[in-house]
């Protein structure tokens, strides 16, 4: 049986196991180790990736369940420049271990398309976890992607989080 699917806008085939976890097709077959494993559970959202533009958790979908679907990847996103979700990572210096925020970077993408203007209800609505706690600066660095998106500028705003 013959998966077709598309990643990062590019078409792929695979004629292997369907019940293969689409981690492990990305990481071993499609060579984008950007996606990684954490918890094997759906837990902890490292293995995020967005699949017809939805955050989804790559650990435990089969192959056979996205066939004919698109997959963009943290590879993927900027692929004509950083994504303000990206920019604003940088700018917000969110990462500290790093290891989370491919997967923190399309859960927020998708909320984000989903909900332009979060409150900070809204960005808590995001359950991947972060090890290194850098939580109050990835709900700065969302807000700054949300202005930059509207056009407000970059510039950061309050969530209710200073230190």
């Amino acid at each position: 049986m013959t998966i077709r699917l598309t990643i990062n806008g590019a078409p792929r085939a695979f004629d292997g196991d369907p019940q293969m976890p689409l981690l492990w097709y990305l990481r071993d077959h499609a060579g984008l180790t950007g996606t990684k494993f954490g918890c094997g559970a759906r837990f902890c959202g490292a293995c995020t990736v967005l699949l017809d533009g939805q955050a989804t958790r790559s650990c435990l979908v089969p192959l056979s369940a996205v066939g004919g679907h698109r997959i963009t990847t943290i590879e993927g996103l900027g692929q004509g420049g950083l994504n303000p979700v990206q920019r604003a990572w940088l700018e917000e210096d969110v990462a500290q271990c790093g290891y989370c925020q491919a997967g923190q970077i399309l859960a927020a993408v998708d909320l984000l398309a989903r909900v332009p203007q979060p409150t900070r209800a809204d960005i808590d609505t995001i359950t991947n976890l972060c090890r290194c706690g850098t939580y109050n600066r990835i709900r700065k660095a969302i807000v700054r992607a949300s202005r930059e998106m509207s056009g407000a500028g970059s510039a950061p705003a309050s969530t209710g989080d200073e230190n």
